[in-house]
């Protein structure tokens, strides 16, 4: 490991000048990820700024009853909060589901948002791979990809995103708040992913030098009844296969409202906007439920080894409509 400095901030204007000055410095809050790619020389940054110190660690109601989280929240305090679990409980869930107890209490909101897009050419640096060094060549496509992307990769990069508690906030439309040097700034989720294209190494629209300072999700009463489900190949806090968060607002017998987001098949968290538009003014039903992933997963393009994904997701999704719908029913 590279030798660094060690800076700790105690307010927001502070951390981002210390970024603003050294751009081979790096923002650390759980260090989960960070510190994992720094072992394996992956991440070789000069400083590290600790941000945990920030007032940043508070979950509040927002007007309208959406909810703010604020970007050092743990994923531990989060999963466990109240209204978290009232108002979104398929982001519990999500959270939950993404690693260990011991993980969850150092992870933070705003790292798990900016955990590197990877795999185990990215991790290993004896490899190529367009992530580390652009130009370099993507193994995976014609290598191992059993677990790699189907929708919206190139051939410069077929990796998936590993968090699962994005795929939640996906979902119910989260923005993301941030500071720059220049003010502060936001990104609605959907925004903030840039697509794989040629540029594999650019992952996010933040600005350079930028921190997250918090998550917004807006009021979403449909979201009150939603769910998260991840398929795994073990029974252990491992990376997804698939995975998806939904939510159903259905009236007699028609769906109102629909919220779909897949995990594991993407560079990115995936909102399955085709799906949604399926389901918006469609009978409630498993035909509905399957033309709706059909609908979305007519764009995926799945290497040799990984077409499973596609017949994963369709009855992922059908399962966990229908049991949204029973379970409204009762």
């Amino acid at each position: 490991m590279r030798e660094f400095d060690y800076r700790r901030a105690y307010d927001v204007a502070g951390a981002v000048a210390l970024l603003d000055a050294d751009p081979d410095t790096r923002f650390l809050g759980g260090g989960t990820n960070l510190v994992d790619l720094m072992k394996t020389g992956v991440e070789r940054p000069a400083r590290l700024v600790d941000i945990r110190e920030l007032p940043l660690d508070r979950i509040e109601v927002t007007a309208g009853s959406g909810l703010r989280i604020g970007a050092t929240v743990t994923n531990g305090d989060l999963a466990a909060h109240p209204e978290v679990r009232r108002r979104y409980p398929a982001l519990a869930q999500a959270v939950l589901a993404g690693a260990s107890g011991q993980l969850r209490n150092m992870a933070t909101i705003g790292g798990n948002l900016l955990q590197r897009t990877r795999c185990g050419y990215f991790t290993d640096v004896s490899q190529p791979c367009n992530k580390r060094v652009p130009g370099s060549g993507c193994p995976a496509v014609a290598g191992e990809h059993r677990n790699h992307a189907i929708l919206g990769a190139s051939d410069h990069c077929v990796a998936v995103h590993a968090s699962d508690m994005a795929v939640a906030l996906t979902a119910f439309d989260a923005v993301v708040h941030y500071e720059a040097a220049d003010g502060p700034g936001e990104l609605p989720l959907a925004d903030f992913y840039l697509p794989v294209g040629d540029t594999p190494h650019r992952e996010t629209a933040l600005p350079a030098g930028a921190l997250i300072t918090g998550v917004t999700l807006p009021p979403a009463p449909v979201a009150a009844g939603s769910r998260y489900r991840k398929v795994r190949e073990r029974a252990s806090y491992a990376f997804a296969i698939g995975s998806l968060a939904a939510a159903l607002d259905i009236r007699d017998g028609i769906v109102r409202d629909a919220r779909l987001a897949f995990g594991a098949v993407a560079s990115r968290p995936w909102r399955a906007t085709a799906a949604e538009r399926v389901l918006t003014g469609a009978p409630a039903g498993p035909e509905t439920y399957a033309a709706a992933a059909d609908a979305e997963l007519a764009a995926a393009r799945p290497l040799p080894r990984n077409g499973y994904k596609v017949d994963l997701i369709r009855n992922l999704t059908v399962t966990v409509l229908t049991e949204l719908a029973e379970e409204a029913a009762r």
